[in-house]
C-alpha cells in the first residue's frame, strides 16, 4: 500500500492532558508505537493558533499518523493556551509566546513523568519561537525547526541556544514568506552548531504530499538516523 496524505497507520494513540505552571489544562494526544516502546520523543510546537496553527496542523497530523508505525516514534502533539482542535480547546488565552512558557515546560515535564525516551522538540514557524525562546531544558536532546521566521525569537534567544549546546536544525523552505535560506544561514551562524538546511521549492506552509516528506524525513535522519529514509509503501 502506497503512503498518501491521508493514511493513517497503527498506533496505540491516547488523549492527553497537560497541566501547566500556571493553573491551566492544555488537550493533547499522544501517539505510540503499536507494540513497542518508542525510541524516542517527539514534542511538536505548532504554528501560530490566531492564524490557524494547532495541534492538528497538516505535518503534525501526517507525523502522528504515520511516525510511531515507520520510526518507532512517540508523536506528542497538544494545543497551546486558548487554542482548539477536533481535540478540544486549552484553557488560557493566547500571549504572543511568553506564557507559552509554561506550555513548553508542561509538555516537558510530561514526557518526563511517563518515562518518555531521548526527547526532541519540533516547532513550526511560531512553535519555532517557542522551541528556541523556551525549548533548552536538560531533558531536550536537540530541537528541528520547520519554517523558522527569527521574529519573536532574537539573537538573545540564539545565543542562548548556543550556550546550551544540543543540536538545532532549521528546515527553510526555498520561498518561505518571512525567512528564506540564506538569511536563515546568516542569522544561524551565532549558534555554532545549528544546520539550516534549504528546501528547493517549498514554501511556509509545506503544502503538498513531496515536502511532508522531506519533513518526516529530515526529522528521522536526525533522531532516529537507523530507521531513514522512511519507506514510501507499507
Amino acid at each position: 500500500m502506497e503512503i498518501r496524505a491521508a493514511t493513517v497507520l497503527p498506533a496505540r494513540r491516547e488523549p492527553i492532558e497537560l497541566h501547566t505552571g500556571d493553573g491551566l489544562t492544555l488537550v493533547g494526544e499522544l501517539a505510540l508505537p503499536e507494540d513497542r516502546p518508542p525510541a524516542a520523543t517527539l514534542v511538536m510546537l505548532h504554528p501560530l493558533p490566531t492564524h490557524g496553527g494547532f495541534m492538528d496542523s497538516h505535518v503534525y497530523k501526517k507525523a502522528a499518523n504515520r511516525l510511531p508505525a515507520l520510526a518507532d516514534l512517540a508523536v506528542l502533539r497538544f494545543n497551546t493556551r486558548g487554542t482548539s482542535s477536533d481535540r478540544g480547546t486549552s484553557e488560557g488565552t493566547f500571549d504572543g509566546g511568553e506564557d507559552e512558557r509554561f506550555d513548553v515546560a508542561a509538555a516537558l515535564e510530561y514526557a518526563e513523568f511517563h518515562d518518555l525516551p531521548r526527547v526532541w522538540v519540533v516547532g513550526w514557524s511560531f512553535g519555532s519561537e517557542l522551541a528556541l525562546k523556551w525549548g533548552h531544558d536538560p531533558l531536550v536532546e536537540g530541537a528541528i525547526l520547520l519554517s523558522p521566521p527569527l521574529h519573536r525569537a532574537n539573537e538573545t534567544d540564539l545565543d542562548a541556544w548556543a550556550r546550551f549546546g544540543r543540536p538545532l536544525i532549521a528546515l527553510v523552505p526555498e520561498f518561505d514568506d518571512y525567512l528564506r535560506p540564506d538569511e536563515a544561514r546568516r542569522r544561524f551562524a551565532r549558534v555554532p552548531q545549528a544546520e539550516v538546511v534549504g528546501v528547493e521549492g517549498a514554501k511556509h506552509l509545506w503544502v503538498g504530499e513531496p515536502y511532508v516528506r522531506v519533513v518526516l524525513n529530515e526529522i528521522v535522519r536526525r533522531v532516529v538516523p537507523d530507521r531513514h529514509p522512511l519507506p514510501t509503501e507499507v
